[in-house]
C-alpha cells in the first residue's frame, strides 16, 4: 500500500505534459490519447476565456479613463487611452477567435469519440489546432506552446486512425472543413466584441476637439 501511495505522489508531481507524452509513448489505447487531447483543448479554451475576461474589465477602466479625459477636455489623455483600448482590443479579439475556435475543436473530437468518427474528424482539427497555435503565440505565448505538444498529439492519432489523405480530395474537404470552423469562430468573436465592448471615440475627432480647445484658449 505504502508503494502504491509512492507512485500515486509521483504522478500527481509530475507536469501534466510529461505524464501525457510517457503515456502516449507507452502506447496508450487510441481513445484514451483522445479523451487527453479533448481534456487538454478544453485547459487551453478555459485559460483564454479567463485572459479575454481580463483584456475586457482592462479595456473598461481604460475607456472610462478616456471618457473622464474627455469630460475633462484633456484630449491628450483621451488619446492616450483611446490607443491603449484599441491595443486591448486587438488582442481581446484574437484571444476570442481562438478560443471560440478551440471550443469548435473540442466539440469535434468528442463527437468522434462518441460515434466513431476519428479517422474522419481528425485531420481538420489538427488543422485548427494548429492555425490557433499560429495566432496566439504572440499574443499568449504559454497557450501556443501547449497547443503545439497538442497538435503534436492530434497528428499522432490522426496517422494511427488510418486519417492519412489518399487524394487530393480529401485533403481539400478537411481543408475545408478547418476553414468552416475558423470561419464560424471569427464571426462569432465579431459578435461577441460588438457586446462586449462600446465604441471608442476615434482618433480624427479626439484631434479635433484638441484643436478646438487650443484655438478657445487662444
Amino acid at each position: 500500500m505504502t508503494i502504491l501511495r509512492h507512485n500515486f505522489d509521483d504522478w500527481d508531481r509530475e507536469p501534466l505534459a510529461t505524464r501525457i507524452t510517457n503515456r502516449v509513448h507507452r502506447g496508450a489505447p487510441l481513445k484514451e490519447r483522445l479523451e487527453e487531447a479533448i481534456f487538454r483543448l478544453r485547459v487551453q479554451e478555459n485559460r483564454l476565456e479567463g485572459a479575454a475576461n481580463r483584456m475586457q474589465q482592462h479595456d473598461k477602466e481604460m475607456f472610462n479613463k478616456c471618457v473622464r479625459a474627455q469630460v475633462d477636455k484633456d484630449s491628450a489623455r483621451a488619446v492616450m487611452y483611446a490607443n491603449e483600448c484599441a491595443q486591448v482590443r486587438k488582442m481581446a479579439k484574437v484571444t476570442l477567435q481562438c478560443q471560440l475556435a478551440l471550443e469548435q475543436a473540442a466539440l469535434r473530437l468528442e463527437t468522434a469519440r462518441d460515434f466513431g468518427q476519428v479517422a474522419s474528424m481528425m485531420a481538420p482539427v489538427a488543422s485548427v489546432v494548429k492555425s490557433v497555435q499560429g495566432q496566439i503565440t504572440g499574443v499568449i505565448p504559454e497557450v501556443g506552446y501547449e497547443l503545439a505538444e497538442i497538435g503534436e498529439m492530434l497528428s499522432s492519432v490522426a496517422c494511427e486512425a488510418g486519417d492519412i489523405p489518399g487524394s487530393s480530395y480529401e485533403y481539400q474537404a478537411s481543408g475545408e472543413e478547418a476553414q468552416r470552423i475558423l470561419t464560424e469562430a471569427n464571426t462569432l468573436a465579431e459578435h461577441r466584441m460588438q457586446q462586449r465592448f462600446p465604441d471608442l471615440p476615434t482618433t480624427q475627432s479626439l484631434t479635433a476637439q484638441k484643436t478646438t480647445e487650443q484655438g478657445f484658449q487662444q
